[in-house]
């Protein structure tokens, strides 16, 4: 697709190339909006701002590798004061020289990240008050930093985590109850550091950039509580250990709260987040003279809803120039969640896509892409998936049906067999997920 090919008077792409060139640059530009090489760099300290004492870098998440690189390639003292160890995904590593990269599970935690963690709790403790701990966390931080309470084993951490995937539990839920059963997070890593100051550098990937919910919040106060903890783990009725109930039900795994002293000397800055990625999708798009509108950066629920929903806006834009006119873009972010009911293979994104396809019905001139912007749609190899107007027609010849795939939680499988999956690798990076519906011309 080139790029007169769609500017002259707001026009859209023509050809299933031009539709599926587009979407992708979208994705990509909102990809590339949260690059670590991009966003960290104006966030470090200055030369003026510099510990007297020594740094030590540590991080976790599946843009903590790429963080750290940019850290040293960009890091205005001496590199021998620079040291330290972060945690990324396996497969998201990437080569330093001052900092060390390990590589450990997610979404479940494994040993490796438990190993991961305990080393960055040592190397924050017995610094004093002329050092400065670097703290890099991404979306991914709250499984990699696998470090429970005491009196709690990472297999009962990793039984509940694997529960919480499956019961539709979002974000903000999930992160509560690790807050609460761990060793570094909500707010123990900061206070571990003390009386060192700490920098956090936070790519969000969560809704409404909730600095208390990235990596679930290693370096800030909890107004979460332990009864808050408990009651969604009883809601989504996931059986507990004994251990682990008696910590939630004494209250002795309750987390730092704000006004906690101990995080007086913790700042944290946002260096990218979804909405600055669904801005850059929207100068993209504008620059191939498309108008957009974003929906939103915290639309969440259930994937195959959030589908159904945004095909309703799509076909009235289509039918009615409503809310916004035709030729047009439909861009939203958050994070949708899925009840796993079947067996297939999934992804949040995907399973949106399908349930936007059947919702669409093959209706004309629309089209939508939608991917995670880790490059990993939960845990399959795809960031995401196209959808055409003409996907279920195609679907339907090779005999797929696409309400059984979707019965199944099988969009991996259903978009895989059609050749509409987005393979991008590990990003690097993650600000969550990211839609598009682009919408050619009227109905």
């Amino acid at each position: 697709m080139t790029k007169s090919s769609i500017t002259a008077g707001n026009l859209a792409p023509t050809t299933f190339v031009e539709q599926r060139s587009l979407l992708r640059a979208l994705f990509d530009a909102a990809v590339g909006a949260a690059d670590p090489a991009r966003c960290v760099p104006p966030h470090l300290p200055s030369a003026k701002e510099l510990p007297r004492g020594r740094t030590v870098v540590v991080g976790a998440g599946k843009a903590a590798a790429a963080m750290a690189r940019a850290v040293e390639k960009n890091w205005a003292g001496d590199l021998d004061k620079l040291s330290g160890l972060v945690v990324t995904r396996y497969g998201h590593g990437m080569p330093t020289e001052r900092i060390i990269v390990a590589e450990a599970a997610h979404p479940v935690p494994d040993a490796a990240g438990q190993a991961a963690a305990q080393r960055i709790g040592k190397l924050v403790q017995g610094l004093s008050a002329d050092d400065l701990v670097l703290v890099l966390l991404s979306g991914g931080g709250s499984a990699l930093l696998a470090a429970p309470l005491e009196g709690i084993s990472l297999e009962e951490k990793r039984k509940l985590t694997q529960a919480l995937l499956k019961s539709g539990a979002d974000i903000h839920e999930m992160n509560c109850v690790r807050k609460h059963l761990s060793a570094l997070k909500g707010g123990r890593l900061g206070i571990a550091a003390a009386p060192a100051r700490v920098l956090s550098l936070a790519i969000s990937d969560v809704t409404a950039d909730d600095l208390s919910v990235i990596a679930s919040g290693p370096t800030v106060a909890d107004a979460s509580t332990c009864a808050q903890a408990l009651e969604i783990l009883e809601r989504y009725k996931i059986t507990l250990p004994i251990e682990v109930r008696q910590l939630l039900e004494s209250g002795q795994a309750e987390t730092p709260k704000p006004g906690d002293t101990r995080l007086s000397r913790c700042t944290t800055k946002l260096i990218a987040t979804p909405q600055f990625s669904l801005a850059a999708a929207a100068q993209a798009a504008r620059s191939r003279g498309i108008t957009s509108l974003i929906l939103g950066d915290r639309i969440e629920g259930e994937a195959r809803e959030v589908g159904r929903a945004l095909a309703g806006i799509a076909h009235s834009c289509a039918r009615h120039g409503h809310p916004i006119k035709a030729p047009c873009v439909l861009l939203s972010g958050g994070e949708t969640t899925v009840t796993v009911r079947g067996t297939g293979r999934g992804g949040r994104n995907a399973e949106f896509l399908l349930a936007l396809a059947i919702a669409l019905d093959g209706a004309a001139n629309i089209h939508a892409i939608a991917c995670d912007t880790d490059g990993i749609d939960g845990v399959e190899d795809n960031a995401g998936a196209l959808l055409h107007a003409d996907t279920l027609a195609r679907a339907r010849q090779v005999g797929l049906d696409p309400r059984a795939f979707l019965n199944n939680n099988d969009a991996y499988g259903f978009f895989s067999a059609i050749g509409d999956l987005v393979m991008t690798g590990p990003t690097r990076t993650n600000v969550n997920d990211f839609r598009a519906i682009l919408i050619e011309g009227q109905q």
